[in-house]
């Protein structure tokens, strides 16, 4: 049984990337990589601390342009080398509740004419976060950031 969920609850990008998709994996899972695009510019990251299995963390500091720092803690749900990630804030390492989940996040990598469909889906645990996330500028921001990760993949 396959459960659908609510399309008013989900943001995706899709895009083609004209690069192999071991580049833009190691671009997802290396930390020192992750620093060069996970965010648009202006913003930043510092600190990436990841553990790359299935309830592993993923905690992520966002860092503004005035310096002030976001941090995002979260666990891996599931990790297939080469091919996807699931990432969510509902939990925090050890498996433990977050105070305010927002989302599950969904990157998926195929082969595709030489080069890589890459998929991101976000699915907001409310309609409202849903909202607020497009309203923070989803579309721009992670188009963004894949831009730069492109940018990124092709010196590799």
């Amino acid at each position: 049984m396959t459960a659908t969920f609510p399309k008013e609850r989900e943001l995706v990008l899709d895009r083609f990337i004209d690069l192999p998709r071991a580049l833009v994996w190691r671009c997802w899972t290396e930390p020192e990589l992750m620093k060069e695009w996970y965010c648009p510019a202006p913003w930043s990251i510092r600190k990436p601390d990841i553990d790359l299995r299935a309830g592993g963390r993923n905690n992520i500091v966002m860092v503004d342009p005035d310096g002030n720092e976001h941090p995002n803690k979260g666990i891996y749900l599931e990790v297939i080398e080469g091919e996807k990630l699931v990432f969510t804030d509902a939990f925090t390492e050890g498996w433990l509740p977050s105070s305010s989940p927002f989302m599950v996040a969904t990157v998926s990598l195929r082969d595709e004419n030489g080069g890589t469909r890459y998929r991101a889906v976000a699915r907001h645990f409310s309609e409202e976060s849903r909202k607020k996330h497009e309203e923070m500028g989803f579309e721009a921001g992670w188009n963004a950031a894949c831009d730069q990760l492109i940018g990124l993949a092709k010196t590799l």
